[in-house]
């Protein structure tokens, strides 16, 4: 193994998913409410409905693609096509909100400096470190999110978003398209994360798995006994007993 996959809402930035995503939803429909859109919780709707699809996505677009795709649709109505000019606006709102108001969600967040040290480790013994999040947000959430930890993007080789990617989790060909983009077997590789639907599911691929405990998300009830498990600091210890590559 020489590569390590890590998932990073609820895992390199340990949370609870719930809270983050009520209070990340409550602040956009804010800005867009404070923005002049009479129409916010139809905005807010069409959202879930370009996650859904990018759930969904074959393969064929990339994930910003099929979002915006998707997105255009349901907020028309299926009625008319959404107006460009108006679609452009929207979206540029939407970015501002990225740079201007989503640092607040930070604070439902929980930072360890258990992450640093981990990540730290892994690169001084020459392990190849990757941000294998779901890639349903656009690079610039993902990579706020990422520097809420004290981590720097340039701390991995890959961070995947919606930009970058044309599957989801749980589908596994987001795990072997993201094999494919890092020219890695499955053998090569570890994923580390707190969903065992998402994150976990892996396994199934010949990934070797470990599960962060602390914020796991289990919705279906699997059976977890026989995978490598614990929190931060357990996970730390285990790390710092991998052999070194250099």
């Amino acid at each position: 193994m020489n590569t390590v996959l890590f998932d990073l809402d609820g895992t390199l930035l340990p949370m609870d998913m719930k809270e983050f995503t009520d209070t990340y939803m409550m602040l956009l429909e804010n800005r867009l409410v404070s923005s002049g859109y009479d129409n916010a919780k139809d905005i807010i709707q069409a959202i879930w409905v370009g996650v859904e699809a990018m759930v969904a996505n074959t393969g064929l677009v990339t994930n910003e693609e099929c979002f915006w795709g998707a997105f255009d649709k349901a907020l028309a109505k299926d009625e008319e096509k959404l107006d460009r000019k108006y679609r452009r606006k929207l979206e540029k709102e939407i970015n501002r909100f990225y740079q201007e108001d989503f640092f607040m969600t930070r604070y439902v967040t929980h930072p360890t400096d258990l992450v640093n040290d981990v990540v730290e480790i892994l690169k001084q013994k020459g392990y190849q470190l990757v941000v294998a999040t779901n890639p349903i947000f656009p690079a610039v959430a993902t990579e706020a999110r990422l520097s809420w930890t004290g981590l720097e993007p340039d701390d991995f080789s890959l961070i995947t978003t919606f930009e970058n990617s044309c599957f989801s989790k749980p589908n596994l060909d987001y795990y072997r398209h993201l094999l494919k983009t890092l020219d890695k077997d499955p053998e090569d590789c570890l994923m580390v994360g707190n969903d065992v639907q998402e994150d976990m599911c892996a396994r199934h691929l010949g990934i070797d798995v470990f599960l962060l405990d602390e914020f796991v998300l289990n919705e279906k009830n699997e059976d977890v006994f026989e995978l490598k498990k614990g929190n931060w600091r357990l996970f730390k210890e285990y790390v710092s007993a991998l052999p070194d590559l250099n």
